[in-house]
Formats: C-alpha cells, sequence, structure tokens
C-alpha cells in the first residue's frame, strides 16, 4: 500500500517537471485555441429532417413489413385523392401495432377496398397493383404465420 502510494506521487512529481519544461510553449497553444471560433449552431429548418421509423422495433418482421406496406400505400392513395381509404389503411395499421390479428382483418378489408378502385393512368395503375400486391403478400405471410382462418382476397 505504501510503495503504491509512493509510485504516485512519483509519477505526478514526474508529470509537473515536464509540464515545468514545456509550460512557455503551451502558452502560445492556449492562445491560439482561444481565437478558434466554435461553430455555429444551424437552424433546424436547415438540417435534415430525421428518419423516423414506420413501424415499432418490438414487432415481428413480417409485421414490420406489412406496416411499412401499408405505410406506403396510403401515402399512394392519399396522393392520389383517396383519403378516406388511406385513413382507413393507417387506422388497420395502428391497430395492428395494438392487436395484431385485429389489425389483420382490418388491413385485409382495406385491401378489398383498394382491389376494387379505378384508376385511368395506366402508370398509376400499374403503381397501385404493385403496392397492393406488396401489401397482400405481406398481410398473408403474417396471417399464415399466426395460424389465422384462411387469408380471403
Amino acid at each position: 500500500m505504501l510503495e503504491a502510494l509512493v509510485g504516485l506521487i512519483v509519477g505526478l512529481l514526474v508529470l509537473a517537471g515536464i509540464l515545468v519544461m514545456i509550460g512557455p510553449s503551451l502558452r502560445g497553444v492556449a492562445g491560439k485555441l482561444r481565437t478558434v471560433k466554435r461553430p455555429v449552431q444551424v437552424p433546424a429548418i436547415f438540417q435534415p429532417s430525421r428518419q423516423t421509423e414506420t413501424a415499432p422495433a418490438g414487432l415481428n418482421p413480417k409485421s414490420q413489413r406489412a406496416l411499412v406496406g401499408a405505410a406506403r400505400l396510403a401515402n399512394w392513395l392519399r396522393s392520389h385523392g383517396h383519403a378516406e381509404l388511406a385513413r382507413e389503411l393507417r387506422t388497420a395499421a395502428g391497430r395492428m401495432t395494438a392487436n395484431e390479428p385485429a389489425g389483420l382483418y382490418a388491413m385485409q378489408t382495406a385491401l378489398r377496398k383498394v382491389r376494387s378502385l379505378y384508376v385511368e393512368d395506366s402508370g398509376s395503375r400499374e403503381r397501385l397493383t404493385a403496392l397492393s400486391n406488396e401489401l397482400r403478400g405481406a398481410v398473408q405471410d403474417r396471417f399464415e404465420q399466426l395460424e389465422l382462418l384462411p387469408f380471403k382476397s
């Protein structure tokens, strides 16, 4: 114990001696450090927006896939004038995070309504079909995984 204390004191004295020897040259460095300007905080409006998680982290990966597919389809529907159906999909996705089977059945009902939509533009029709097929596959996979009643499209 005493030897460790003596070793610590000797180490501190050696360090103090080194600092005394190089002390005069440190004044110039310290002065330069004071003149360096600190970076200015960029207003939040100019900073890139943070990526938010679409699906809560505690969910099954297949459930997360279904939620991401629902969000994509709902965004497309809302941007193309089908706000009511987009709201229904978002509600089903919200229900899925609290009560997964009920949310899956609600999403299945919303998918049936999406299937009955008619879009004149062929490009938009293809995108709608692709998004709804992606969501339908994810919901069907989760239905099978949970061993719920057969998925009916």
